[in-house]
Parts: structure tokens; sequence; C-alpha cells
């Protein structure tokens, strides 16, 4: 049971640090409630499992060719920065008595989600490094099922910090003033444009260096 739990613990501490997914279920959460924000974590995840199977299979090495690394650096640029040029110019007016409120489908809120992580090279470094471990600690027991279970208990962890996410930020939506709520969406587009330009600086150093 305290190997299940440490690897909730570790699926957490792989959500908790700021990043645009995290960054993009804020803005989410403020400008149209809690399900759209925790449908674009639901997103991510699918994309995280998508990462471990392929990491599963062997077939990760073909992420971390030059052309692939280059692709993805490049579509997450402009993926990134749009979305927080688009987050941006939309903040304003949030908690005024219209709220924008179920106005974004579902699937595009989990579309988005989905696109941010697969997207991001350092989505596969750290499933890489992460996955890759759990797998090598499962062939050496020779359990199987020790690598079905410690992904679960990754999950578990993932699941419950995108609950969370979509909680506090839908909560913001309900609570804080109109202000503070455009600041706040504000912020999480410079920050969404930020990480975007970053991947571009990567993308270029990749193809011109």
């Amino acid at each position: 049971m305290s190997t299940f739990l440490s690897y909730i613990l570790l699926g957490l501490s792989l959500s908790a640090p700021i990043g645009p997914v995290n960054a993009s279920q804020l803005d989410k959460g403020i400008r149209f409630g809690f399900w759209n924000a925790w449908l674009l974590g639901l997103g991510a995840m699918a994309a995280d499992a998508a990462f471990m199977l392929l990491i599963y299979f062997g077939s990760a090495h073909f992420l971390q060719t030059p052309f692939m690394k280059s692709f993805l650096w490049t579509f997450g640029c402009f993926v990134l920065i749009y979305t927080g040029v688009e987050s941006f110019q939309k903040a304003k007016g949030i908690g005024s008595s219209t709220r924008e409120q179920g106005k974004e489908a579902p699937a595009k809120s989990f579309t988005q989600g989905f696109i941010l992580t697969l997207s991001n090279p350092l989505s596969i470094l750290f499933w890489l490094g992460i996955y890759g471990s759990i797998l090598a600690k499962a062939a050496e027991a020779a359990k199987p099922m020790d690598m079905l279970v410690n992904s679960a208990a990754i999950f578990i962890g993932i699941l419950a910090w995108d609950f969370t996410m979509a909680t506090l930020s839908s909560s913001f939506q309900k609570f804080a003033s109109g202000g503070f709520l455009t600041f706040v969406s504000r912020a999480a587009g410079l920050a969404l444009i930020g990480f975007g330009l970053y991947f571009g600086v990567q993308a270029f150093k990749l193809l011109f260096l």
C-alpha cells in the first residue's frame, strides 16, 4: 500500500509544477467553469496515456528523432501562443453578469488539453524518465501486474490534481471580483505565450544551430 501511495504522490508531483496545462486550466475554469477546466485536464491525461503506451511498446525513440522534436517544438509554439493570445484578448469583461460558462463545447476543451500535452516535448522526456524507470523496475521484479498497478496510481494522482485545479479555478469565477478574474486570466494568457516563445526558441535551436 505504501508503494501505491508513493506513486499517487508521484502523479501529483508531476502535475503540480506550473506549465501550459495548469495555466490553461486556470483560464478555462475562470471563463467557462468547472467542467471545461476538468475536461481539459482529462484531455491532457489522454495524451499522457498515449505517451505511456508508446514507451511500453518501445516506440518512444521515434519521438526523440531531430525531425519529430523540431516538429513538436514548432507545433507546440504555435498552439501555446495562439491559446495565450486568445485567452488574453477574451479576459476583459470576465466576472460580469453575462458569464461565458457553457459557451465552449466540451469536446473543444478536451481536444485542447490533448494537443497541449501531445505537442510538448517536455512531456515526452518526463514519461521517458518516469515511466521508463517503472518498466525497468517491473522487469527486474518480473511482476507485470506491479507495472499496471503503479501506472494506475500515477494516473490517480494526476486525476486528483486536475480535479483540484478545476475546482480552484471555477471557484475564482464564483467568488472573486471581475477585476481580479481579468488579471488572473490575462496572467494565464501571458504564461501560455511565454511557454510558446520558449518552445519557439527550442525549435529554432534544433533547426538552425
